[in-house]
């Protein structure tokens, strides 16, 4: 090992081939965008744009639903995750079992007997015109700023390694998503996001071989990390301020991926893509086993990232300036000797992130038209005319996006954490609407609207508190070393060590307000969410509540009565609370007896 950076203080280069790979990965999603555009040049149906005319096998949709979120953010904020904080993240598989099943049973089939493009277009017929509307410019929001975090963390991988400019190559990035998105829709989104997926799994696997190879071997690094506190999956705190802990990864992640994967424009659109409902749910299901794959792939090579570098820590000898940045270093130190291997691994980051901003510009796009477009200014305009104009919406969404990406390279911290929180905050009030009215039928217009915008400022006001006050948290980052660095290679000066009696006592001086906004993030998807349903509720009560016998029982689903197999029917029947299920269609579907 003593050839590596952090003996010799100097950072390996790409080759000449390393390029080349590296610009394939483009070369050939651009050619699957102009393929499709060729083929489909007669087509003149936004639906077909934007759904596919529901002729899509379940393989390729399985695929592209994984590709979706499985971002350069889960390649790069995972091993850097578990570097720094330990395995406490990976029970995130339980959080994305519990989405699957609330995904494909609750949300899905709501959906995909509605035959809307827009997932907001349930909220319309359940709430009216101006709960969609607010719902709709919130997830409008939120994706652009998560597409914002998917172009500048690869962008800074990019830099970290190469030296090559930031903007230019989130320039170079957005402007090939655009292009092959614009030009095929959602069945290029969905065939490239297949051939991205593939990619994916290629480079994490090679860089998980290699560098258990460097570390000699994954058992030793497994050792490594667990003799330096790394390895840990049994924090059962219930204490919400625990940054990671069983219940909050894996029940508050549960209800975050659920918004990812259940009410998601994006991952609806795919669903609904497929010709029949069952088939719908089982691309969801296929879906699973993809992610546990990709995840535990992503926090093996976390722990292998952290043997590695376990003397010698990066970020604090110079290397680079974040720990985001980490796993690009650990890239070319073990593989640059071999020309290829690493410009297969940035492909295969760039491929995570070509995946989720094609999805992105496709949902936005549909949403935009559908809810804001058609309704208020063009609504007798011909199918030609909605297709042009979701095409250069996605013109334009694809610069705003750049713009973002600019702000958010400002943030500092970890990725990954920073994309959950944001996204979260704003994602857990629109679950909220969604479920106050598929499983509570007394939700009225107002009681939905209030429920949401109250959500909604009090979610803002949370997050925006606890970034600016920025109270230390109740756990610290586990340690890190750096003595075995060579001292001599950079003019790194050894951290010394200070006191932290002045921390404790500004911790015992600090406001109470400042515990609430010690919250772990992985819980904020759910307290927006609950205080969307609580509100929705009272004032749906206070307003008059919707009576459940007048409503449409295609949406609605019956959690409770399906929950309780084993209680008496006539028992049992009270947790239908007053819904007619007819014995034709939907009750079937729900499995109701």
């Amino acid at each position: 090992m003593d050839d590596y950076s952090i003996f010799t203080g100097v950072k390996r280069s790409f080759h000449v081939v390393d390029y080349v790979v590296f610009s394939l990965i483009f070369a050939a999603s651009a050619a699957i965008g102009f393929y499709h555009a060729y083929k489909d040049r007669h087509v003149t149906s936004a639906k077909q744009f934007s759904q596919c005319g529901r002729t899509m096998h379940p393989i390729p949709v399985c695929l592209s639903l994984a590709a979706t979120f499985m971002s350069a953010l889960t390649l790069l904020g995972n091993p850097a995750e578990i570097y720094t904080h330990g395995t406490m993240f990976y029970w995130i598989l339980l959080a994305i079992l519990i989405s699957t099943i609330g995904s494909a049973h609750i949300f899905v089939p709501i959906f995909y007997r509605m035959e809307t493009i827009s997932c907001f277009g349930y909220i319309q017929q359940r709430f009216g015109s101006f709960a969609r509307v607010i719902a709709s410019a919130v997830f409008l929001l939120s994706t652009l700023q998560y597409m914002g975090f998917v172009l500048y963390a690869p962008s800074l991988a990019f830099e970290a390694v190469t030296g090559l400019s930031l903007w230019g190559t989130m320039i170079a990035v957005s402007a090939v998503c655009t292009l092959y998105t614009a030009l095929g829709g959602m069945k290029t989104v969905i065939w490239t996001d297949s051939l991205q997926i593939t990619i994916m799994f290629a480079g994490v696997i090679l860089v998980l071989i290699f560098g258990s190879k460097a570390t000699g071997g994954f058992a030793r690094a497994w050792e490594i990390a667990a003799e330096n506190g790394r390895i840990e999956f049994l924090d059962v705190s219930v204490d919400p301020r625990t940054r990671h802990s069983v219940w909050s990864v894996g029940i508050g992640g549960g209800l975050f991926w659920t918004y990812l994967y259940g009410v998601n424009q994006a991952q609806v659109q795919r669903a609904c893509s497929l010709p029949t409902l069952r088939k719908a749910q089982l691309a969801i299901w296929m879906n699973f086993p993809v992610l546990v794959w990709i995840i535990s792939l992503t926090c093996m090579t976390g722990i292998v990232l952290y043997a590695f570098y376990h003397e010698c820590d990066p970020v604090k000898f110079g290397l680079v300036n974040k720990p985001d940045q980490m796993l690009p270093l650990f890239v070319l130190d073990i593989l640059g000797t071999m020309p290829g291997l690493s410009g297969l691994f940035l492909a295969c980051v760039f491929s995570g992130s070509l995946s989720s901003i094609s999805s992105a510009l496709n949902a936005m796009s549909a949403v935009i038209v559908e809810d804001f477009v058609k309704p208020f200014c063009c609504k007798a305009m011909s199918e030609r005319t909605e297709l042009i104009i979701s095409k250069v919406l996605v013109v334009i969404i694809g610069f705003a996006q750049f713009f973002m990406a600019i702000g958010i390279s400002q943030i500092g911290g970890l990725i990954l954490q920073l994309s959950y929180t944001l996204f979260s905050i704003l994602g857990g009030p629109i679950l909220g609407l969604f479920i106050a009215g598929a499983i509570f039928p007394w939700t009225n217009r107002i009681g939905a609207s209030v429920g949401f915008i109250v959500s909604l400022v009090f979610m803002c006001w949370l997050g925006l508190s606890a970034a600016i006050q920025r109270p230390s948290p109740l756990k610290q980052p586990l340690p890190i070393s750096v003595s075995g660095c060579n001292w001599n290679a950079t003019d790194f000066t050894p951290p010394q060590l200070t006191s932290n009696i002045s921390s404790l006592q500004e911790t015992i001086d600090e406001p109470i307000v400042y515990n609430l906004y010690r919250m772990s993030y992985q819980w904020y998807t759910g307290l927006g969410m609950v205080i969307t349903v609580v509100f929705s509720l009272i004032i749906s009560f206070m307003t008059g509540r919707t009576e459940p016998k007048s409503l449409d029982n295609r949406l609605l689903y019956p959690l409770f009565y399906n929950m309780m197999p084993c209680l008496p029917e006539k028992y049992r029947k009270v947790l239908k609370f007053g819904v007619t299920y007819n014995d034709s269609g939907v009750s079937n579907e729900y499995e109701l007896k």
